[in-house]
């Protein structure tokens, strides 16, 4: 449940750096985005080793953590 939770986490940030402040488009966008990742993490689960599958909570870290160091990195530029 640990890599799902980070997907609620990190959805609404993204969404916000691509949107703006207004949340009602943030709230729309991470409530279609979210399942979005997850169901994109679970089909390269299963994609990545044939016949066998990775499951979801693996494939989470790999899709999420380039897209938070990237969100981590425009604040700081953004910042100085």
């Amino acid at each position: 449940a640990g890599p799902l939770m980070f997907v609620g986490l990190m959805v609404p940030h993204a969404v916000r750096w691509l949107t703006g402040p207004d949340w009602r488009w943030i709230l729309v966008y991470s409530a279609v985005l979210a399942p979005a990742i997850v169901l994109l993490a679970d089909v390269l689960g299963r994609l990545i080793v044939i016949p066998s599958e990775l499951q979801v909570g693996v494939m989470m870290p790999l899709i999420g953590a380039p897209v938070l160091i990237l969100l981590v990195r425009g604040s700081r530029v953004r910042e100085l």
